[in-house]
């Protein structure tokens, strides 16, 4: 139990209506939770406004309405208070409520559009080999040390967050490693909480379908370093053309990492196989099971990001050695017929350039690359063209597929697909619309040696079609499908 005035310390009010000495169980935004004697925070969202629900919120027991409109007609014994931004409201009332969890203990944002779950879940690998107690907020699962939960937003809410931030100060937690999305930065999640650091790995076209523009999308990401503490590093990658525009205003402390420029952390590739990469890093050669380019700038910024917490050099070049690849990040195995499939996350153009790049430097060309990849219903359309133009001028055979449909006709998303490829690539695609079965092709397809990649979904385990979820993972259908042909 809480005093409302205490978890409203740092919310830009601008009016109240009751008393705030009223004494809160604890906070909702979601009506449907709300139990007697709950502060309910209405939040306009993209689906529902949190103002239609304040009535029901009361009617559950809410005792405190914080909200950006006050209501026309105010109720006896409910205090009402008015905040400019809703969702910063939350966040800090989530901070005050735990008791600002990210206080006690060194929490690291990572921002980008890929690499953000790779740099994380390899980072809280890395501090748990080196015998820290370590916390994990990510797209995979949320770990608290040692115990795992599910989780279903990249960045969830900031009550979520700091109920586990929470949970790891019980757990005596040192290091906690936190993906932040742009969604999550622009909804203010990450709002209130006190960051040791922040990691940008790269901007590519992603979430067009949320942000306005990718100027906007750009300087939402930058807004999480400009929000950062001077006490705090910022750790930018410099090969990228944004990588300086994250650093221009932050207070923080600056440091860059790059594979083709000077940079704080330094990195060359010497071997690129499915074995492996064989690194130079600042002129010490490490050997890591991690494949592709990609990965060579995920393991600098790991590398960075390590030192710059603390750890010494040699250690964290012998941890990253050891580390395994992150569940649907390049994961891949060879089939007794010599077959090589691999299940990746790449569900944006330039994801998806990245891991057939990779996979074109390190084959022969005298066996098949065969593509199978689809792209997310209710997102972004603009990026389908560019997905199929990138499978198709990569591949040697590309079948178009769906992914998670959701609300969206899946043939229609194939068909805006299809209108990307180049006239000369027509020839290499196929569409197969039922996921299984395009993979089943792709299986029926492959000769020894040949290479299968399978797009778009890597960890997911799912399949998302109209609202409901149903049980799909492309590595474990892949690995049935080959398993199958080989009888």
């Amino acid at each position: 139990m809480k005093v409302l005035k205490d978890i409203l310390y740092g919310v830009n009010i601008n009016a109240v209506a009751g008393s705030t000495t009223t004494v809160i169980n604890s906070i909702a935004f979601d009506s449907r939770h709300v139990v007697a004697n709950d502060a309910f925070v209405a939040i306009r969202g993209a689906a529902a406004d949190g103002h239609q629900f304040i009535t029901a919120a009361i009617d559950r027991g809410a005792v405190a309405i914080i909200c950006e409109t006050l209501p026309e007609s105010l109720k006896d014994g409910i205090t009402y208070v008015e905040v400019t931004n809703s969702n910063k409201a939350l966040a800090y009332m989530a901070a005050n409520y735990y008791e600002h969890p990210s206080k006690n203990l060194k929490l690291v944002g990572v921002t980008g559009t890929n690499g953000k779950t790779t740099v994380t879940s390899l980072l809280y690998q890395l501090f748990k080999k080196a015998g820290y107690k370590v916390g994990l907020l990510s797209t995979v699962k949320i770990m608290v040390d040692t115990t795992e939960y599910k989780t279903t937003h990249t960045t969830p809410d900031s009550l979520t967050i700091n109920k586990y931030l929470k949970l790891m100060n019980d757990e005596g937690v040192e290091f906690c490693f936190m993906e932040a999305s742009s969604h999550g930065i622009h909804q203010s999640r990450t709002a209130g909480l006190h960051f040791a650091g922040g990691v940008f790995t790269n901007l590519s076209h992603d979430h067009l379908d949320y942000h306005s523009s990718f100027a906007e999308y750009r300087d939402v990401k930058k807004s999480f370093f400009d929000a950062l503490p001077k006490q705090a590093f910022v750790l930018s990658n410099l090969d990228d053309k944004n990588g300086l525009v994250m650093l221009q205003n932050t207070n923080a402390k600056k440091f860059t990492y790059a594979l083709k420029n000077y940079a704080d952390y330094k990195a060359q590739i010497l071997e690129n196989d499915f074995g492996g990469l064989l690194l130079k890093i600042n002129d010490v050669e490490l050997w890591t099971k991690l494949i592709g380019n990609f990965n060579a700038y995920n393991i600098l910024a790991i590398y960075g990001t390590a030192e710059l917490l603390g750890l010494q050099s040699e250690e964290i070049l012998k941890l990253i050695s050891e580390l395994e690849s992150v569940s649907g990040r390049f994961q891949y195995f060879i089939s007794d017929d010599r077959i090589t499939a691999v299940v990746d996350y790449a569900h944006t153009p330039d994801a998806l350039k990245n891991v057939l790049e990779t996979i074109n430097a390190i084959r022969t060309k005298n066996e098949d690359l065969i593509t199978v990849v689809g792209c997310g219903g209710d997102r972004d359309k603009t990026k389908r063209p560019k997905m199929a133009n990138i499978a198709s001028a990569l591949s040697t055979k590309v079948i178009f597929t769906s992914d998670n449909p959701r609300t969206e006709d899946p043939e229609a998303i194939i068909k805006d697909m299809e209108k990307g490829v180049a006239p000369q690539n027509f020839k290499k695609t196929l569409s197969i619309t039922d996921r299984k079965q395009a993979i089943k092709a792709a299986c029926q397809m492959a000769q020894p040696k040949d290479i299968i990649l399978i797009a778009g979904k890597g960890h997911e385990t799912y399949q998302e079609i109209n609202g409901e979820r149903f049980d799909f993972d492309d590595y474990q259908i892949v690995q049935e499908c080959l398993k199958e042909l080989q009888k």
